[in-house]
């Protein structure tokens, strides 16, 4: 039985709880709870665990017992003077059940324990539980698909940073950690597990390569889960990046990162004091403490999601685009299709950019790669794979930039996906707006739904008004001259 086969058995269980009134997001976390010690005892890690809940004592308990000793079980867990293990408290912090009646849990239990762990060792245990997260997000809409980016883009974006051995990695909205994940596996992947490296060097790896903060409990919960499977135990906090808590995120060799979208509640303002640049537009906020966050050495690098928006917003939007345009390098933007989100119609981007030793005139051209035009349907029956990524990955690296003109040349090729516009150029269009295309859409077809179309438009209108509320604030106090 291979990973993807026990991940289905998983995610059948969730039949057993429809009765209990148990939500999908309930589930994943739910079966957090049990699968850490059912893991922890397939990994021979069960030392921090004690020995009265350790998974052999829990599998043996039925009925009203086993509902009482569950019950139990989550708040000795997440009680640091019962447990002494801050990865333990992480997961079962504010842990509670939504399971009632004892059977389904015995059910649940009995049925986990039943399944081919030596095959989900083999292929190993956190792939098996990235798979499970990634199955919760394909099928409900809300929750866990808000906060769930795909493999095929993480990984191409991984693969475009190239993080080396000895980088600090960060990601300030780690959702369930899957960009550091993919960092980890990816170095892995070219130091035979780390075991190329000095002991130093390795434990470097393990503890201080890869480090993050998520804002829901729950979002954080599965996060610390992951990173534990993937043997990885680096800063992996609770909390709020635009807050004055986030302040310890500095100076990273690289960033990777898919930051909410939306505006704070109730549009105040972050509390971090650290922003050149104040608004309360959420991923401008990200952006700034993003570029703000790499090292000044000319080599640190980011690669970030972001809506349309942050590449056309008028007013502070603007500012803080000249402002990256001036620290960084933005030397590349990948224009992503619709429908690779499982929130509908949103339309999104891939920056990818390098700081500069100064804070002056580091962007000299940028290139972008409209990977949204007469592009096939992307959707929950049409996913994003490797080989929609062929073309970009290989025309990206910085071998390969002079070949993008003689590949996508302006005049030869109108409709070419690639296209270089030089700082002034970008500085002459109005609002410095980096929202650019080219592509002849005449005989494509809209395959978008009239909800997609209507998105955009909201997004759009959206910017327009914070830009006119961002005016409005700085016109406060100051009274007409007639």
């Amino acid at each position: 039985m291979n990973n993807q086969e026990i991940v289905q058995k998983l995610w059948n269980e969730c039949n057993v709880l429809r009765d209990d009134g148990v939500s999908y997001q309930d589930y994943i976390t739910e079966l957090t709870y049990i699968l850490f010690l059912k893991m922890s005892k397939e990994q021979d890690q069960q030392d921090d665990i004690p020995e009265k809940y350790r998974w052999d004592n829990l599998v043996s308990k039925e009925g009203l017992e086993l509902k009482n000793f569950y019950r139990q079980l989550l708040l000795d867990l997440g009680n640091p003077e019962i447990v002494k293990s801050k990865r333990i408290n992480a997961i079962y912090a504010n842990a509670s059940t939504a399971i009632d009646e004892p059977a389904n849990l015995e059910k649940i239990i009995k049925d986990i324990d039943g399944l081919d762990w030596f095959s989900a060792r083999k292929e190993g245990l956190g792939d098996l539980y990235e798979g499970l997260m990634e199955k919760n997000a394909n099928e409900v809409k809300s929750g866990a698909g808000q906060y769930f980016t795909p493999r095929v883009l993480i990984n191409m974006m991984v693969k475009m940073t190239e993080p080396k051995t000895g980088d600090r990695c960060n990601d300030p909205a780690a959702g369930t950690f899957g960009f550091m994940v993919a960092a980890d596996q990816y170095l892995r992947d070219k130091t035979d597990e780390y075991w190329d490296l000095s002991v130093e060097e390795r434990n470097f790896q393990i503890h201080d390569a890869f480090s993050g903060m998520e804002l829901v409990p729950n979002t954080h919960r599965l996060a610390i889960m992951n990173e534990y499977l993937h043997g990885m135990d680096g800063r992996l906090e609770q909390g709020d990046s635009l807050s004055a808590n986030g302040k310890w995120m500095k100076n990273f060799d690289v960033v990777l990162t898919n930051p909410p979208f939306g505006t704070k509640k109730g549009g105040e303002r972050v509390t971090r004091d650290d922003l050149t640049y104040e608004t309360s537009n959420k991923q401008l906020n990200f952006l700034q403490i993003i570029y703000n966050s790499l090292k000044k050495d000319g080599k640190a690098r980011a690669a970030i999601v972001v809506p349309d928006n942050v590449l056309f917003a008028d007013g502070t939007g603007e500012a803080i685009r000249k402002d990256l345009l001036n620290k960084c390098n933005l030397h590349t933007i990948l224009r992503l299709p619709t429908g690779i989100f499982y929130a509908q119609g949103v339309q999104t981007n891939v920056l990818f950019f390098t700081r500069g030793e100064s804070d002056k005139d580091n962007t000299k051209e940028t290139w972008i790669y409209d990977m949204r035009h007469q592009m096939r349907s992307f959707g929950k029956r049409n996913p994003l794979n490797d080989k929609d990524f062929a073309e970009f990955e290989k025309l990206f690296c910085v071998d390969n930039r002079s070949k993008r003109k003689e590949t996508w040349d302006k005049e030869k090729n109108p409709n070419g996906r690639w296209r270089k516009f030089t700082i002034d150029e970008i500085l002459k269009r109005p609002n410095t707006s980096l929202d650019i295309s080219w592509m002849n859409d005449e005989e494509e077809h809209d395959n978008r739904s009239l909800k997609e179309i209507l998105d955009e438009m909201n997004d759009k209108s959206k910017a327009i008004r914070d830009a006119i509320a961002e005016l409005n604030k700085a016109l406060e106090g100051i009274d007409d001259e007639d």
